[in-house]
């Protein structure tokens, strides 16, 4: 296809009389900072709340989520997912959540509060489960000669510290906070995804990571296709995207300083979690 068709279909969709559907883009690894120069995206609640605000403004014929996300917190994908949950159910619109490459553990939690989920066939979904994890280096700081002082009150106050031996007890508290966690997801996924779900799939809230036919084999999606063809076939009318996600600042608009060393982890942190799925 050449550039002038290619314009001249883009320049068709925007101006269709068809029904108009917001799309919010969830790309990215889910924490609470913003991360800065140099990282990937993030995602946030408090950097999503206007767009979820947006695309749920006006009438609507129904809002599509393109997830692309291995996870990350818990906390900010439930904020997410639950705003977009909410406001769905006070006015009665129907959420579409179409996969990209992953839409796994947090990634997922995002796509539960879809209505109906899709998926391309080669994406990696699920890993319903929870996790916890860092590094030790209880020797690192005595053969530098540095000597550490950490002052506490209360006798949990120094759990994951990475330079002290790990103890029996920390890890049995660590297990206790994700069995918490990891219980509460399920809960999420089994309500969301009710009469649909294979609850008797081996493996199912273990942390498993599925591919598309499976996923659908066993409920966790709806069915295997792209937005643009499924939501015109739903709709029955050619549909009118409109990105609800507000424009990053460009590089010039950015803070240096700390935040750049900041981006670079996040940059980091982006392609390991990433890496966790093969992508």
């Amino acid at each position: 296809m050449s550039l002038a068709e290619r314009f001249q279909r883009l320049r068709k969709r925007l101006t269709s009389p068809g029904p108009v559907v917001p799309v919010i883009r969830l790309q990215g690894v889910i924490a609470a900072n913003s991360g800065g120069i140099g990282s990937g995206p993030t995602l946030n609640h408090a950097r999503l709340a206007p767009a979820i605000e947006r695309a749920f403004s006006g009438k609507p014929a129904a809002v599509a989520l393109a997830i692309n996300s291995p996870g990350g917190s818990p906390t900010q994908s439930a904020l997410i997912a639950e705003d977009i949950r909410r406001r769905a159910d006070e006015k009665g619109i129907k959420v579409y959540a179409f996969c990209e490459d992953v839409a796994a553990s947090g990634g997922y939690m995002l796509a539960v509060s879809a209505d109906e989920i899709w998926a391309d066939r080669y994406s990696l979904l699920g890993s319903i489960g929870a996790i916890m994890a860092g590094f030790g280096f209880p020797e690192a700081l005595e053969k530098l000669g540095v000597e550490r002082r950490v002052y506490r009150a209360g006798e949990n106050k120094d759990l994951m510290d990475p330079f002290r031996p790990a103890r029996p007890e920390d890890r049995e508290r660590a297990e206790r906070l994700l069995r918490d966690i990891h219980a509460g997801f399920i809960d999420w996924v089994k309500a969301r995804r009710a009469g649909r779900l294979d609850e008797q799939t081996p493996n199912l809230f273990e942390g498993e990571v599925w591919t598309s036919p499976d996923a659908l084999r066993i409920g966790l999606i709806d069915g295997i296709g792209h937005m643009a063809p499924v939501l015109r076939e739903k709709l029955g009318a050619e549909p009118r995207f409109r990105l609800a996600n507000p424009a990053r600042r460009g590089f010039l608009g950015r803070r240096f300083g700390m935040e750049m060393a900041e981006g670079a982890l996040g940059a980091l942190e982006t392609r390991v979690e990433f890496g966790r799925f093969g992508r």
